[in-house]
């Protein structure tokens, strides 16, 4: 339990402090950091399978699954739409922005889950996920328009989970063959700027590229972590640990880069409430659902 608990711990941990890294990047245009995260972390991913972990019969039986490759084609246009926001709202200065989506993502899935799969929520789960609406709406209000990067990063990430739920690949080999599938694209993107001489690593200095290089371990670090983790806490404690990874951010935004907050308290405190009862319920409906509970 306790190694469990210190490997999610250090997974969310180092997602929460994902701000730094790619604001050490803002030198570099998004697009062209998407591109070197998905060749690196191809490289990790398949470095780790091959020499690590030795997994290969994977490849193999995809050929016998061809339908699986399409879900996986999906998935990987998914997770490259929402790494790029992720790091155009971080090099935009919309840290807070961004940290607003791991605050809201459980609600998304919640109700993903009800809209989707026709998962029937307990009354205090649809409080929960009015009461985020309501957070939202007043952001939406505040600002005079809607928070669009945490919106789209919840979803495009809330579907990617449903997505991955029904595809039979661990965490590694589905980062591997989204990546394999990216690759040619991205590649392609990067040849393409240093060819036209617009390649901002070719202009840049050793601490840029081997950042950029870095942008490989960094991806797949976390990832392996929390997979460990998840094997061997409760589900629960993992859903409480996951805030850890927002408030770092939500932090890391106020704090060390100065983005304005005060007025969109109120609408991220409902935001909280709603995550409190959410997770309050889930706790209380699981020790009453345990054997021989009152």
């Amino acid at each position: 339990m306790n190694r469990g608990i210190a490997y999610a711990c250090a997974a969310y941990l180092l997602w929460g402090v994902f701000p730094l890294y790619f604001k050490a990047l803002q030198s570099v245009p998004p697009p062209e950091i998407l591109g070197h995260r998905i060749v690196w972390s191809l490289v990790v991913c398949a470095l780790l399978l091959l020499l690590v972990l030795r997994r290969a019969a994977w490849i193999a039986a995809l050929r016998r699954q061809p339908k699986a490759l399409v879900w996986f084609a999906v998935t990987s246009v998914l997770v490259a739409l929402n790494w790029f926001i992720y790091i155009f709202a971080v090099n935009s200065g919309r840290v807070v922005d961004a940290s607003l989506d791991y605050f809201i993502d459980p609600l998304v899935n919640v109700l993903i889950g009800a809209v989707v799969l026709h998962e029937r929520l307990r009354v205090a789960q649809w409080v929960a996920v009015g009461i985020a609406a309501a957070g939202v709406l007043w952001l939406t209000w505040q600002a005079g328009s809607l928070p669009w990067i945490g919106l789209v990063l919840a979803v495009t990430w809330g579907v990617y989970g449903l997505l991955r739920k029904t595809a039979a690949l661990g965490a590694v080999e589905g980062l591997t063959l989204e990546t394999m599938l990216l690759a040619p694209a991205a590649i392609a993107w990067l040849l393409w700027l240093g060819n036209s001489g617009q390649s901002a690593l070719a202009a840049a200095d050793t601490g840029t590229r081997l950042l950029l290089v870095a942008a490989g371990p960094i991806t797949a670090a976390p990832l392996l972590l929390f997979a460990a983790g998840a094997r061997r806490i409760p589900f629960s404690t993992l859903g409480l640990l996951q805030y850890l990874s927002p408030t770092i951010q939500l932090l890391i935004g106020v704090w060390l880069y100065h983005e304005p907050f005060a007025e969109r308290a109120l609408g991220y405190a409902l935001i909280w409430v709603a995550l409190a009862l959410f997770s309050l319920e889930g706790l209380v409906h699981g020790w009453r659902s345990r054997p021989g509970a009152g």
